[in-house]
């Protein structure tokens, strides 16, 4: 048991030296206002670290704030219903929805706030993107349509038609396309296939093994294979066109049927610019099509002062829990405070990691957890002081107390990771910031509490 322990403490250690890299690995700038109640007034105080560069180098391990805290963008956008029922408009609304909301999260970006709104029987959608400040990007990949379609020729071009239509596609980006459709420089008699972004399973970006320029994967579903393979094979010498949006992206010439169900789109893309098309293409095209209304910055709703206040109370409250523990049960809260600051960094790391966006109500998930992990440890006191007063010798007291404090802190914590979960898959985005940092709080603190301060006290307490 001995050695098993001094195990687990090296593996605690090790672990406290990888939370503590990652969370210095970040800049820090705090200030704030500290009064002078003798002359009352109040001077700033500032604090700035400039972190690890060579970790944040590779991996930016700065906190990803929310709307509240940070701002970012606002877009308002129209949706057209020409030409859809009036009984299909709501149903295409919240499917446009949908998509805007799974695009803003493959970018990269959580917590959106995305709502529809019907305004003198004009549909609109209301997007907040977190983070973002560049207006035109953000309209960029909410707004865009990201149709994928296939087109083949009718046959009749010269080779050097078909030579300089490639040519000229592999100089076009997403920007400078041209149009194709009947009078195409695909052939005037050009007509799209019956293969478009609904058979698509996957996008992904990767880059030409001899070239290093980006480019996105394409990987086509069962049916959708099938299609790709029929068409390659009907058009094998011939030019086939792909298109997003009714814009010309590539026009390779076929030279043998592509049988795999794979392609690939290449052309002179950036990075961004293939990146911003593969979370186009796997999120879908939209139900309709999307005009902006209005579109602008918007600064965190908090405000900065009060950020400062919310940050300045929370190390205080900590700061006073540990004072409790300590002045509460001695030795054994000195133990828990070491405990539960390991748990704090080890939250706080994951935060960073992730990324989880932290919002207002995130923090107070993630303050709220804190105070779980305390009850865990106070639970386990009490058992023990009850099996002391019972005449048991500290080594037995010890054993028992994790022992008859474990169901009660399990059944709580399950109880409470349920309510994280109803109020994750039922909640809006700020909802769902509360519950994730929660659950994480939650499920952190039974590792803190049940494997932490255990092993602490099986290692010096006991001795």
């Amino acid at each position: 048991m001995k050695h098993h322990s001094r195990i687990a403490l090296f593996f605690i250690g090790l672990l406290t030296i990888v939370v503590l890299v990652i969370n210095l690995s970040a800049p820090i700038n705090f200030s704030f206002n500290l009064p002078n109640p003798s002359t009352g007034t109040s001077h700033p105080v500032h604090y700035s670290y400039p972190g690890i560069p060579f970790i944040n180098k590779f991996r930016d391990m700065s906190f990803h704030l929310g709307l509240d805290l940070q701002g970012g963008t606002s877009v308002t956008l129209r949706a057209d219903m020409k030409g859809i029922p009036s009984d299909e408009r709501d149903s295409a609304l919240e499917s446009a929805k949908t998509v805007i909301e799974n695009r803003i999260n493959l970018f990269g970006v959580s917590e959106p706030v995305v709502q529809t709104e019907m305004v003198n029987n004009d549909y609109r959608i209301l997007v907040e993107i977190p983070g973002v400040t560049d207006v035109n990007q953000a309209v960029a990949l909410v707004g865009k349509t990201a149709k994928l379609t296939f087109w083949e020729g009718s046959g009749t071009e010269t080779a050097s038609q078909a030579a300089q239509l490639a040519t000229q596609s592999a100089m076009l980006d997403l920007k400078k396309g041209y149009p194709i459709g009947i009078t195409s420089s695909v052939g005037p008699k050009a007509k799209e296939t019956s293969l478009s972004g609904n058979d698509l399973k996957q996008a992904a970006v990767t880059f030409d093994p001899n070239s290093g320029q980006p480019q996105v994967q394409l990987t086509f579903t069962a049916d959708g294979a099938k299609k790709f393979g029929d068409i390659t094979s009907n058009n094998v010498g011939k030019v086939i066109a792909i298109a997003l949006d009714q814009q010309v992206i590539e026009a390779p010439t076929v030279s043998q049927p592509i049988l795999g169900g794979n392609a690939v789109i290449t052309g002179s893309f950036t990075t961004q610019q293939a990146n911003d098309l593969a979370i186009q293409l796997n999120a879908g095209a939209l139900p309709v099509s999307l005009s902006v209304l209005q579109q602008q910055g918007i600064g965190a709703t908090l405000g900065q002062s009060s950020l400062q206040a919310s940050l300045v109370a929370g190390l205080l409250g900590f700061l006073v829990i540990i004072i409790f523990m300590i002045v509460l049960y001695g030795r054994l809260g000195v133990i828990a405070s070491v405990a539960l600051i390991i748990y704090a960094l080890t939250v706080l790391s994951l935060f960073r990691l992730i990324p989880v966006t932290l919002t207002l109500a995130g923090v107070a998930g993630f303050i709220l957890s804190v105070g779980i992990a305390v009850d865990a440890n106070i639970l386990i006191f009490e058992r023990m002081k009850e099996e002391l007063r019972r005449g048991r010798t500290l080594v037995t007291a010890i054993d028992l107390g994790f022992a008859r404090a474990w169901p009660s802190i399990r059944d709580s914590n399950i109880s409470s990771l349920i309510t994280s979960s109803v109020l994750f898959y039922f909640g809006t985005s700020i909802i769902r910031g509360f519950a994730v940092t929660f659950a994480l709080g939650i499920i952190i603190s039974m590792f803190s509490a049940i494997f932490v301060t255990r092993t602490f006290l099986q290692v010096f307490y006991k001795k």
